[in-house]
């Protein structure tokens, strides 16, 4: 098997669930139990979030633990509106976010918000000169991706941020699922980030919340104190402290993982660009995690199951999207129904290795090969 959809799941580093049972095994209180075994897991708790706030540089009481970037998202998107829904019912986001931003959004579109999508220049970035005139008054949000799932175009948060502050009723969310322990991140100016750590070598079920401060949320989870008051629940420590050990991997190997991965891209790039057949979606200057291409004569679906039967691991759009529709982020940006629909994307890790990415083009030219259809574009 040759794995090639790091995007929607990473492997578990080995240090990472040596952590996990470590921890498990020895701190069997409950944090918010009041007795020695209570306060020693507490203990524990407060020192891991504070180590993950250190290296994050926010701070400690920012941090909300959540299951996964999916529930931070919810948490995130329904909490913001809900608490400042006395200054409007207008949201700006994109048609790039994953199905857990829009999938909100709609559930707030049908108790009566108003969604509008942003505009994108031709590599999936929001235009910062209308980003201005298009929020309003009763603009109580902006939700954007850091790097998006399919594309892997990359957001100038920064700039984002810089333009909503001026608005106080506006708050900004970010989606930096596909961006934290892969690249460089800026926490400042946001109003909440969300993440998770399998997507960098941690266990699944175990996400992030970041909260600005002075944010407030209405809660998603009700009853209960916890670690803080936006989610109630036992807090689980060994989940934190194995996510604590993920994030320290990850960014030490940030600089490195990330230039090897980029070597990786653009030899996938290169071997592409050489198939007539071929039309590769990501922008030049997307995350080199992943890239998004698409077959003459294959819908993306067909093609990723006929990659499966011979051994290859790849995704159509997000692992978490409807089937058999077309990629709405390939859809915005190339505004063709049919390449949207022949969509699949390939994502890298810094352990894919070279000669997987040759058997992955071999592969890819021999089914085009079988293929009557596949031409050129």
């Amino acid at each position: 098997m040759i794995y090639l959809d790091y995007t929607a799941n990473a492997p578990v580093e080995p240090a990472v669930l040596e952590r996990f049972v470590r921890v498990e095994r020895g701190a069997i209180g409950n944090p918010n139990s009041l007795h020695q075994a209570g306060r020693a897991a507490a203990a524990q708790m407060e020192a891991v979030t504070a180590h993950i706030a250190s290296m994050l540089g926010v701070s400690p009481d920012a941090l909300i633990y959540t299951s996964g970037a999916s529930e931070a998202n919810n948490l995130a998107v329904k909490g913001l509106t809900r608490a400042c829904r006395h200054a409007g019912r207008h949201i700006l986001t994109t048609p790039l976010e994953h199905p857990s931003v829009s999938g909100s959004l709609t559930a707030l579109q049908e108790t009566g918000y108003e969604i509008e999508m942003l505009p994108l220049d031709g590599g999936g970035r929001i235009d910062l000169e209308a980003l201005p005139g298009l929020i309003r008054p009763d603009t109580v949000l902006v939700a954007v991706s850091a790097v998006d799932s399919e594309l892997g175009a990359i957001q100038p948060v920064a700039a984002i941020a810089q333009t909503v502050s001026r608005y106080p009723n506006c708050h900004l969310h970010v989606d930096a699922t596909q961006a934290i322990g892969k690249l460089p991140f800026s926490f400042a100016g946001i109003d909440t980030v969300s993440f998770t750590a399998h997507k960098f070598g941690g266990l699944n079920g175990c996400g992030m919340l970041v909260r600005g401060r002075d944010v407030v949320l209405e809660p998603l989870i009700h009853g209960g104190h916890s670690t803080t008051l936006y989610r109630s629940g036992t807090p689980a420590l060994a989940l934190a402290a194995s996510m604590e050990t993920a994030l320290e991997l990850a960014l030490d190997g940030l600089e490195a993982r990330l230039e090897r991965v980029a070597r990786l891209n653009r030899l996938l790039r290169d071997g592409l660009r050489a198939h007539p057949a071929v039309a590769i979606n990501s922008p030049e200057d997307a995350s080199p995690y992943i890239l998004n291409l698409s077959v003459e004569g294959f819908r993306g679906a067909q093609l990723r199951d006929r990659l499966d039967e011979r051994g290859f691991c790849v995704s159509v759009k997000s692992a978490c999207s409807v089937e058999n529709t077309p990629s709405r982020a390939v859809m915005a940006i190339a505004r063709n129904r049919r390449r949207a629909l022949s969509a699949f994307r390939v994502s890298l890790s810094h352990q894919t290795t070279e000669e997987e990415l040759h058997a992955f083009l071999n592969t890819l030219d021999q089914l085009c090969k079988e293929n009557p259809s596949c031409r050129a574009r």
